[in-house]
């Protein structure tokens, strides 16, 4: 299992209540503060000093914080700097700004992952690329395109962010009476920030945020409470994730965090969520709890107190125990009163307190729900991609719950390596292994299933599909001029664009080298589409690629929308005989399925690309084919 550098702590130092407290214990927490030991040994590791060679930084030498502070500070500033210029509309100063702090952190001499606060940044600039799209060229005409499933607004950005007046002293006898009578495993408190919350939760506006979460809670509840109860955690600690994402497993943060869980992608792979061009494990309801839980339960190790785990996962280990080491108190409420910890974080307890004060009690508080079941499913281990188009087919599901049962995928298709659970409605599996299998394994991302309808043609399906009847008679190995009886399930053999646009998320260790190599383009078409001025980009950024040989006229075509239609339909067009064709390999395609479409041999293929020589063969890979 993957591990980032951690605050080292020794002596238990940051622990207040003992490593031995159970969390089955229940606690009425009084907001008194509780001064720490004295902290002598936190170690804030250092591995990357800058080098004397480095690009000098005036801030660095001047200043008498740690250089690591400084650029930290530095590369936060023209992060939010440049976050504000997009919402103010000015994308040109935005852009300079994320370009100003992704070169801090490249010309300064730190590696990015050697501090957690550095990487969060790098991430963040990513991301925020993404939201802004500062990453896609305008202008040009898009022929064909794959992009992400969509994303939803992460609610504790809302909810965190809000100035609230004083809470109704009316409800704290409420919320005391309920502190006796309903169980809980962690520790609950009503207080003046608490009760600013609570009262937030009755007003119309509050009410739709909590029941929202409450009502989308069922379809999750009985899992959740499963895998925290195994990890050793206490079970309401659900609430967090009701206050993180209202249990939305496709919701995203401002600051990129993603799922149920808002995990950061740093934090993620830490904790083994798999990141790629296809999923995201982050948007995995069991892995992504899974993963929260050890992470709660690594927090509750460093600090021993649930108040300030909760703060940590919401901020950071670091920051917390930087607060606590700088005021002498380990104590939320004491850091909260002497503003030690970020606004947001100040805020993220009271609302998960107030959260569960609610949702254990739903009535006292005038909240009516009725929660959604969890969703019957079945899973099916697959050995080749497919796309969900053809999964709905197969099944007779519709995309959107296809999508909904399996929100870790990025896009319709499957992940290209075997082994991949694709979840489908219960009762739906026989019939996709049925159908599933009329299908070519190598056509299983391109092509589609129809069934014939009462009174419908070869003629009317190749209307509706844009394909040629005399394809739909190969596909299908029937004889010309066939009367297909309704009911029958056909092939339907779609043929995507040879050269489309398609967007790509730069992973890490990807340069702006690799990635035109492996789209076969050139580094200066790829900096003009996604106008990028520096020699490097973030890990994270979504980069739009015109893939194909031909990228050079699309690129000269985008400054005018009529030339770039012009060149799109000249380069989508069919080849002629004599003609080289320009081949994109979809997910699944083998040389062999790809000679064979072509007429070629495979020997022929590897001939016109030296590359193959070095690797197999990638989802992605554009290949020259000679006719």
């Amino acid at each position: 299992m993957k591990r980032s550098k951690w605050v080292i702590v020794t002596g238990c130092a940051l622990l207040l209540t003992g490593c031995e407290q159970t969390v089955s214990k229940v606690q009425v927490r009084p907001p008194a503060a509780t001064p720490a030991p004295q902290m002598t040994s936190v170690n804030v590791r250092e591995p990357f000093p800058l080098p004397e060679q480095s690009v000098p930084m005036v801030s660095l030498t001047l200043d008498p914080r740690p250089a690591i502070d400084i650029l930290v500070d530095n590369v936060e500033k023209n992060l939010l700097a440049g976050q504000q210029e997009f919402k103010t509309g000015n994308t040109e100063k935005g852009r300079a700004d994320l370009d100003n702090a992704v070169n801090l952190i490249l010309l300064s001499g730190f590696q990015a992952e050697s501090d957690s606060r550095l990487s969060k940044l790098f991430d963040q600039i990513g991301e925020t690329m993404h939201a802004y799209q500062v990453s896609f060229g305008q202008g040009v005409e898009e022929e064909a395109e794959e992009t992400e499933t969509p994303a939803q607004p992460a609610p504790i950005d809302e909810i965190a962010d809000l100035t609230l007046p004083a809470g109704d002293s009316r409800l704290i006898l409420k919320a005391q009476r309920e502190l006796i009578t309903v169980p809980h495993d962690l520790p609950l408190t009503v207080n003046d920030s608490v009760l600013q919350y609570l009262s937030f939760f009755t007003t119309t506006r509050g009410r739709a945020i909590v029941e929202h979460g409450l009502v989308r809670a069922g379809r999750y509840d009985s899992m959740i409470r499963r895998v925290l109860k195994e990890e050793g955690v206490p079970q309401d600690l659900i609430y967090l994730a009701q206050a993180e994402s209202a249990f939305q497993p496709q919701a995203v943060s401002r600051s990129g965090a993603r799922g149920i869980w808002q995990f950061m992608p740093f934090r993620g792979e830490q904790y083994d969520l798999e990141r790629s061009y296809y999923i995201d494990e982050r948007s995995d309801p069991e892995k992504a709890t899974r993963a929260a839980a050890r992470h709660l339960r690594d927090l509750y190790g460093m600090f021993g107190d649930w108040y300030l785990v909760m703060a940590a996962y919401n901020s950071g280990p670091l920051n917390v125990a930087r607060a606590i080491e700088r005021t002498g108190y380990a104590d939320f409420w004491a850091l909260q009163t002497r503003h030690a910890l970020p606004k947001e974080t100040q805020n993220y307890v009271p609302i998960i307190i107030a959260m569960a004060l609610v949702a254990k009690a739903p009535a006292l508080y005038g909240v009516q729900i009725s929660p959604e079941k969890p969703a019957a499913v079945e899973a099916v281990k697959l050995d080749h991609a497919v796309d969900l188009h053809l999964v709905a087919d197969a099944t007779g599901a519709d995309l959107d719950s296809l999508r909904l049962l399996n929100p870790q995928l990025l896009r319709t298709v499957t992940p290209t390596e075997p082994g991949f659970e694709l979840k489908l409605p219960t009762g739906l599996t026989a019939r996709f292994q049925k159908n599933i299998q009329q299908v070519p394994e190598e056509k299983r991302t391109s092509w589609r299933l129809h069934t014939v309808e009462q009174g419908e043609t070869l003629s009317d399906v190749a209307r509706r599909f844009r394909v040629s009847v005399p394809s739909l008679e190969v596909a299908n190995h029937l004889p010309a001029h066939a009367t297909v009886p309704s009911g029958f399930v056909l092939n339907v053999p779609t043929v995507p664009a040879v050269i489309h646009m398609v967007r790509y998320r730069v992973q890490r260790g990807d340069s702006l080298e690799g990635i035109a190599d492996r789209f076969d383009v050139t580094v200066i078409d790829l900096k003009r589409w996604n106008h990028i001025t520096g020699a490097r980009v973030a890990k994270g950024t979504r980069l739009r690629i015109y893939a194909g040989s031909e990228s050079a006229k699309i690129s000269a075509a985008a400054s005018s929308t009529q030339s770039a239609k012009a060149s799109e339909r000249t380069v989508s067009a069919r080849v002629s005989e004599k003609a080289d064709a320009v081949h994109r390999v979809k997910a699944g395609e083998t040389l062999y399925s790809i000679a064979r479409e072509y007429g070629t041999t495979v020997s022929a293929i590897r001939q016109s690309n030296p590359f193959l020589a070095d690797r197999s063969l990638e989802a992605g890979d554009l290949l020259k084919i000679q006719r």
